[in-house]
């Protein structure tokens, strides 16, 4: 493809992506137990009391942060304005960043396993990462303020067990794909038997709607659990679209363009890792999201990752949050877990790649 279509499409992809994630957002928004109308939402999203330094720093940094800097009282606000601002848009900031984060996390896997099945879910990451979550949640609840270090910690350890498993005299995407499978069956397995060995009842209820993957509940603190890791994932990504250019050519010819072929992975899966696991400390297990968008995002711009990582960062989002309107709003008033709807989604995506492709796998 073109120089120049790439950009096109990348182009047409962005605006899109953008407008879809808007619409669904302010579908979001506005659509609920507390129905309003659009003229109403759209002055709780506009409303001057919110748009004062008092309030963005309580929302942002916290009610101790304001305390610490000696910050006057928050205006009162009216009931619209404290759901949407405390309820709803803090949801969708949540959904935009976790489908920025597995969106990207799984483009990376498959640049460095040259391997277009590789995705945090199916390489057991996403597994890892939730069972030590879990056992934080379960074991030790001091630490909920560590669960993104909880959950990287994870997700590493998930994912050497995943490499040293797969590999014998190198690895092949087959290998890399039954081995993350093992993986993924182990930390699943455990999951399980924490929820038996927990005591109280509402945590293990909470503990399954996490596993099945949810944004229900997802207020302001975790946008701020979030947020710096999902800064600092695509800040490291975007600055290593060359890098993974050249690990597509293979091992060999990296290695004989000067490349420190090992090291250079170590680090990209630790950025992907990163990524991944931040998304499933705020979310839980969110299937098939690091897998489907980087295979849509690449059938429009090509694999070049300067324009497949910026794609990503844009549909992953929209995807995640018209999922999530639909997990909330389709059975209202039961609102089920959006892992549900993108597991659902992309096993039928998955299909359609095995019907439409006779090689499955290899990048």
């Amino acid at each position: 493809m073109p120089t120049n279509h790439r950009r096109h499409a990348l182009a047409g992809l962005v605006v899109c992506s953008l407008a879809v994630a808007a619409s669904a957002a302010f579908m979001q928004v506005m659509l609920g137990s507390y129905e309003m109308t659009w003229h109403r939402a759209w002055a709780a999203l506009t409303d001057p009391n919110v748009w004062q330094p008092a309030v963005w720093v309580r929302l942002l940094g916290g009610e101790m942060t304001a305390c610490a800097l000696h910050l006057p009282e928050a205006p009162a606000l009216d009931t619209a304005t404290l759901i949407v601002w405390n309820v709803r848009l803090p949801r969708v900031l949540v959904g935009v960043m976790v489908g920025a984060n597995l969106a990207v996390s799984g483009s990376i896997f498959q640049a460095i396993t040259r391997n277009e099945l590789a995705s945090p879910y199916l390489l057991g990451v996403s597994s890892g990462a939730g069972l030590a979550v879990l056992l934080a949640l379960t074991v030790c609840p001091v630490i909920a303020a560590y669960l993104p270090l909880a959950a990287m910690l994870g997700g590493a350890v998930a994912f050497l067990m995943v490499y040293a498993i797969a590999w014998h005299h190198g690895t092949s995407p087959v290998r890399l794909v039954l081995a993350g499978v093992i993986i993924g069956a182990i930390a699943g397995a455990l999951q399980t038997m924490l929820f038996f060995l927990a005591k109280d009842l509402s945590t293990v209820q909470n503990a399954l709607s996490w596993t099945a993957g949810s944004l229900t509940g997802a207020g302001w603190q975790q946008v701020r659990l979030i947020a710096p890791w999902t800064l600092a994932s695509v800040v490291l990504g975007l600055s290593s679209t060359r890098y993974l250019d050249v690990l597509l050519l293979g091992d060999p010819a990296a290695s004989a363009l000067g490349m420190n072929v090992e090291r250079v992975r170590f680090l990209l899966a630790a950025t992907a890792i990163m990524a991944a696991s931040s998304a499933v400390a705020v979310s839980g297990l969110i299937g098939f999201v690091g897998l489907i968008v980087p295979h849509i995002v690449r059938t429009m711009v090509g694999s070049a990752h300067r324009h497949l990582l910026l794609g990503c960062l844009f549909a992953g989002p929209a995807l995640l949050v018209v999922a999530d309107v639909a997990a909330r709003l389709a059975f209202a008033p039961v609102q089920i877990p959006v892992g549900i709807v993108t597991g659902v989604f992309g096993g039928g995506f998955f299909l359609y790649l095995m019907r439409r492709r006779r090689e499955l796998g290899k990048l």
